[in-house]
């Protein structure tokens, strides 16, 4: 799905899309009627403009990722100011992508979106990354509610962010593939994340993947 309020910027994301092979369900120019198309229409992935008449597409996001937690948001903006990058980061996007990306940047930033993995614009990774840890290293006030995770469950997510397969993680602690899949499903719900790479991002805010 594509939104974006530019009608010839819309119009050529989804040809360029259905071109290289994807199928483009829906268009939309408006944040708060993507939400609703996206329901209707189920994406895989939306390619989101951050800037919308209606509201950000930080919002959109919110929106999405509420109503479908299994969507992928790949935000495709012409701004890369820090903050902009942060927020659509921490508001769920998967990868955030300049436009003035090429063709075949952006085709390979959809498909690798798709299959769950971060993408950033180069020199975007590394300010999220470097940011995510200057937080966890700074002093926070107690967090009364924060999910309580049990040490096994605190290991196994380290390892996790350091990018260690289930079968690696169960080798390195001496455990059934088994168990560790329940400790990452019973961290998942503990923390309310849909997937490792949701994971993974909490591990690093958290200075866990030192």
């Amino acid at each position: 799905m594509v939104v974006d309020d530019h009608p010839m910027w819309r119009e050529g994301v989804a040809r360029d899309l259905t071109e290289a092979g994807h199928l483009v369900v829906a268009t939309s120019g408006e944040g708060r009627q993507a939400v609703r198309v996206a329901v209707a229409a189920r994406p895989d992935v939306v390619v989101l403009d951050l800037q919308l008449p209606d509201v950000s597409g930080v919002e959109v996001i919110q929106g999405l990722r509420a109503a479908l937690p299994e969507v992928r948001v790949l935000m495709l903006s012409a701004s890369g100011e820090p903050q902009s990058v942060l927020d659509a980061v921490k508001a769920g996007a998967t990868g955030y992508l300049l436009k003035s990306a090429a063709p075949a940047e952006f085709l390979d930033a959809v498909r690798r979106t798709a299959a769950g993995e971060p993408v950033f614009t180069p020199g975007l990774a590394g300010l999220v990354l470097g940011e995510y840890r200057r937080l966890a290293a700074a002093p926070d006030a107690p967090d009364d509610e924060a999910p309580r995770l049990t040490e096994r469950e605190t290991e196994v997510l380290r390892l996790v962010a350091k990018g260690l397969s289930y079968k690696q993680i169960a080798e390195r602690l001496g455990l059934s593939h088994r168990t560790v899949q329940n400790h990452v499903q019973n961290t998942l719900g503990k923390l309310q994340l849909h997937n490792r790479v949701e994971l993974t991002r909490y591990a690093i805010e958290r200075g866990l993947d030192g």
